[in-house]
């Protein structure tokens, strides 16, 4: 005597898998595939003689359910205007109870608000997918492999994929764009090759496994479509330098140093000062240069001083440095240290009217 049926895995086939050796039970419960056999035995007499037992068996092929979940960065990606692949992380979790392939894309989210509170205004571009080979949390260039899907990803496992893309050089600071990234469930089996996309079974119990979505609606998927969506952000963070350049007459060849004019022989000091915003990134690399007209003549006695403080539309201090050019156009030059949010810094120098 034998019968055969078949059945979705549930909590409470977990407890019957847990005795049955190599199905082991999890979270994700008992594996797809996997036949739960359960005899019965009937033990009885004929006239006080014992018979042969009878038994009865019956056999559960363990069904196909697909869950997905992906979390997202807590918080936003700071990146640069024009950067390439700015780098934000999502988690991808396997929660079914069979080993699959997950298809991914990423998208820009379409205006509105970004996961973490500012307006999606900018798009990426260049999507691409890094896996993190190392599990160390973190991105690392030339360690964590390059992917187009996830791989042979077992019930009970969490990845953690890093979305790359590329800021318009146009962007500006605190501007935000917002990105969806979706992972599909698909059929594993050959390592490095993805599997089709999996199809929920929508008849009757089959001979084979069949597949039951039971994974919630993500941020832009709806629930039990074998998918999942989650949001991430970039936010810019760009310095906002402001540049003036101030002359301070210093002395005329009439009046000396005191109320001195702009004329012929007069020695001008000029102020470049550059500002960085409030709330802004830090910007670093500041590299001067300031071609200087016909009309003025280097003073080279007097030189050039960096980092210098600025105070109203004059400049003071510094520290000696910079270089001036006389050719092919005479030019003043110099670096100043990293300008940091609400601070400015300055390179002065000196001329002499023609």
């Amino acid at each position: 005597m034998k019968n055969s049926t078949r059945l979705l895995a549930t909590a409470g086939l977990c407890a019957l898998g847990a005795g049955l050796g190599s199905g082991s039970a999890q979270a994700a419960g008992t594996l797809a595939g996997q036949t739960i056999t359960n005899t019965v035995t009937v033990n009885f007499q004929v006239g006080g003689v014992t018979q042969t037992a009878q038994t009865g068996t019956n056999a559960v092929t363990v069904d196909r359910r697909v869950v997905l979940t992906i979390t997202g960065a807590p918080a936003t990606t700071t990146s640069a205007p024009g950067q390439i692949d700015a780098v934000t992380a999502f988690q991808v979790t396997n929660s079914s109870n069979d080993t699959l392939d997950m298809q991914l894309a990423a998208v820009n989210q379409a205006g509105g608000t970004t996961v973490h509170g500012a307006t999606d205004v900018i798009d990426v571009a260049n999507f691409a997918f890094f896996l993190d080979s190392n599990s160390n949390g973190v991105y690392d260039a030339g360690v964590d492999a390059q992917i187009t899907f996830l791989d042979e990803i077992a019930p009970d496992t969490t990845r953690t994929v890093f979305v790359h893309g590329d800021l318009p050089a146009n962007a500006t600071n605190t501007q935000a764009s917002g990105i969806v990234l979706t992972a599909r469930a698909s059929a594993a089996g050959t390592a490095g090759t993805q599997g089709a996309l999996l199809t929920a079974t929508t008849t009757a119990n089959t001979a084979g496994v069949d597949t039951v979505f039971g994974d919630a609606a993500g941020a832009t998927d709806a629930a039990s479509d074998g998918a999942f969506s989650a949001r991430g952000s970039y936010t810019v963070a760009a310095a906002v330098l402001s540049v003036n350049k101030y002359a301070t007459i210093i002395s005329d060849p009439i009046n000396g140093t005191t109320n001195p004019k702009a004329i012929p022989g007069a020695v001008l000091e000029y102020c470049l000062a550059v500002a960085n915003g409030t709330g802004a990134a830090t910007a670093t690399g500041l590299t001067l240069s300031d071609p200087l007209p016909s009309t003025v003549t280097y003073n080279s006695a007097f030189g050039i001083f960096v980092n210098a403080t600025v105070t109203g539309t004059t400049c003071s201090g510094g520290t000696a440095g910079g270089t001036f050019a006389a050719t092919p156009t005479p030019t003043v030059s110099g670096t100043l240290t990293n300008l940091a949010a609400g601070t400015s810094s300055a390179l002065r120098f000196r001329v002499t009217i023609n």
